[in-house]
């Protein structure tokens, strides 16, 4: 396994969440974004599932048409985009976006999260997410 995207601006985790589905660099998925008109100092980003849906369409990647409840770790589809650490500010929903991944049947979560000392956690116990959006790649097996 490649190692995680690093975002690289406080805000950019929505575009690292994606280039570390699409294995593209930060920098290659920033210029990607970018020409759509999305840009990581929008704090729509933290707020409004429609950019990285719309950033994992250009490759093709589907995505859950809506975002499904969490219930358990273990009953995650293969890869999928989370968000956690859920905050309110002037009545609007922020979040941080994480990818889970199951990698040779190991479930880890990648996190672009530049202060964190090991960007793919196992600590699933510290990390809340309420709901997930489920991803399947193109040519990818059916779960």
């Amino acid at each position: 396994m490649h190692p995680p995207v690093i975002q690289e601006e406080p805000t950019g985790c929505g575009i690292a969440a994606v280039a570390n589905i699409l294995g593209k660099t930060y920098a290659q998925m920033r210029a990607i974004a970018n020409g759509m008109g999305i840009y990581a100092g929008d704090t729509a980003l933290w707020s409004d599932t429609q950019y990285v849906r719309r950033l994992l369409a250009t490759a093709c990647v589907a995505a859950s048409p809506t975002e499904i409840p969490f219930t358990r770790w273990q009953t995650l589809p293969d890869l999928a985009l989370l968000p956690i650490k859920h905050h309110q500010e002037a009545g609007k929903e922020f979040w941080h976006w994480v990818v889970f991944k199951r990698i040779d049947g190991q479930a880890v979560v990648l996190d672009s999260a530049s202060y964190l000392e090991h960007n793919i956690r196992t600590d699933f116990e510290q990390m809340h997410p309420r709901w997930f959006i489920a991803v399947a790649m193109p040519n990818a097996p059916a779960a």
